[in-house]
């Protein structure tokens, strides 16, 4: 009985640590995150990943739950993931000209690239290169 009360803390304490990282929105399609991002004035903060990319799962893994960064980015941004193989993805890595994965891409409600990093980060760089992005769309 104690392992399983044990296991129920634990399992509670890793989902509330993980909410509080970046919460990725799931748009019906590419033209509905933009139409949101312009109505709300914010810029897409776009991760353009794999399933088979190593540098990816780390983001997703250990960066994007952290509470830090999660706070900043979404307050900044409309925060969405999109696997650049399946769905819109093909089409959205050949228009943004993507050559690598992870691919970070900040972009404005018109479909323009503003800020754009290739290769995965730390938590307080993935923030200054926010901060950069912000900076750049202004």
């Amino acid at each position: 009985m104690r392992k399983i009360l044990f296991y129920l803390l634990f399992t509670a304490a890793i989902n509330t640590l993980q909410a509080q990282g970046i919460r990725f929105t799931t748009p019906k399609n590419w033209n509905a995150a933009l139409a949101v991002a312009k109505k709300e004035n914010k810029l897409i903060f776009l991760d353009a990943y794999t399933t088979w990319c190593g540098p990816c799962k780390y983001m997703q893994e250990e960066i994007f739950p952290l509470a830090s960064v999660g706070k900043f980015y979404n307050a900044s941004f409309i925060n969405i993931k999109m696997d650049m193989e399946i769905g819109e993805g093909p089409d959205l890595a050949s228009s943004f000209q993507l050559v690598a994965v992870p691919t970070l891409l900040f972009i404005n409600g018109d479909g323009k690239i503003v800020y754009r990093y290739e290769g995965a980060l730390k938590g307080r760089e993935l923030i200054a290169l926010g901060k950069k992005a912000l900076n750049s769309s202004n």
